[in-house]
């Protein structure tokens, strides 16, 4: 029996299986709005066979946007322009949906990746971003104002806020993103904090300010869903975050009430060196798994599904996830439970193309990626 088809339960949520699709910006949204673009991308992975589809990093405010087109659940339009695309998704999909709730931080105000990135200009639309401390993500980028007691409320109540809607309009999971250099990871990585009040200096006060957020959260999210965060396995950077400190922060967020975190890692800074290779991310989280007692969730170039089996079936982590595995194949989870030998659920419209009912199966993919019989 594979142990990546088999179900797991994180919180109240039981998932069919350990494959999750990871959430991808798409930069396509409308002052926040999601439409046709989130309609078609979201409708075709949530057939995809994966137990969990997570949807892309949402803004919390409009400030909290990394780009102009970037999705957003911090107004009534916003809610009701995602109230159709969960729908379609309930309607025709099999996997359970999810949402990551972020905050960009001192990398919003930036221009999509295919006009280059960076920050926008003041007479392109720039907006004022905020972080843990005035400190620039890079050279050429505005600084930051940081955050005082007020702008910390009104984030920490936009999440909440945020985390209301996804449940009325019915998602059975929150992820909030704590990685990626985004606001609530630059409290957490000395890199990005500097400050010299109650929410800087030691790693148990750069954890308060996201601890805070976590329990306000979790709070208002209801208990028979499933409540969890990306975090940070490493900063790549002298002096940043290790793995041993996401432990830590992740055990930290099981005593608030945490269900799973997901281990990711950069993002911090131009300046990091990260040594991508297949499954670059996976000792993070094995770190993670062996020193916390939280569910563990891996990310990081997992293509192959011999390689995403190895690594639950080995312990370590209990699931996994995939961002542009399922952007090059959206039938991933299909093919890897071929090559697993496991069942996977599949639209009834699509049975005859599986390789039971169609013998071309093993002429359309190589025949090692489909388990003997």
């Amino acid at each position: 029996m594979s142990h990546l088809f088999t179900p797991i339960t994180i919180g109240g949520v039981t998932l069919a299986n350990r494959i999750a699709v990871s959430p991808m910006c798409q930069y396509s949204a409308v002052e926040g709005s999601a439409n046709d673009w989130h309609l078609q991308h979201l409708g075709s992975l949530s057939m995809s066979g994966a137990g969990l589809l997570i949807l892309e990093a949402t803004a919390v405010e409009a400030a909290g946007r990394i780009t102009p087109a970037c999705l957003g659940l911090y107004s009534d339009a916003n809610e009701a322009a995602l109230r159709p695309v969960v729908a379609l998704c309930r309607r025709w999909g099999t996997a359970r949906l999810g949402i990551q709730l972020a905050h960009a931080g001192r990398k919003a105000s930036a221009k999509v990746p295919w006009q280059g990135g960076g920050p926008l200009a003041a007479g392109e639309g720039a907006w004022q971003a905020v972080a843990s401390s005035a400190i620039p993500f890079d050279d050429g980028w505005p600084a930051p104002l940081a955050l005082d007691e007020g702008g910390l409320a009104r984030i920490r109540d936009a999440f909440v806020a945020s985390a209301q809607r996804a449940d009325r309009l019915g998602f059975d999971l929150v992820e909030l993103h704590g990685a990626h250099g985004y606001l609530l990871h630059s409290f957490v990585s000395p890199i990005a904090n500097r400050r010299n009040d109650g929410y800087g200096g030691s790693l148990e006060n750069r954890m308060r300010f996201p601890l805070e957020v976590a329990a306000a959260v979790r709070a208002v999210w209801p208990r028979d869903k499933a409540l969890g965060m990306r975090i940070t396995g490493a900063d790549w950077i002298d002096g940043g975050l290790t793995a041993d400190d996401a432990a830590v922060f992740a055990e930290e967020l099981r005593r608030v009430g945490f269900d799973y975190v997901c281990v990711s890692s950069g993002g911090i800074s131009p300046k990091a060196h990260v040594h991508v290779a297949p499954g670059y991310q996976v000792p993070f989280a094995a770190t993670v798994k062996k020193e916390s007692r939280i569910t563990v969730q891996s990310v990081g170039m997992i293509a192959d599904p011999r390689q995403a089996e190895a690594i639950v079936a080995e312990g370590r982590a209990d699931c996994v996830a995939l961002a542009r595995g399922f952007l090059d194949d959206p039938r991933w989870a299909w093919h890897a439970a071929d090559a697993l030998g496991a069942e996977v659920a599949c639209p009834p419209q699509y049975q005859r193309a599986r390789p039971k009912l169609w013998p071309g199966a093993v002429l359309a993919r190589p025949v090692r990626t489909i388990a003997a019989n």
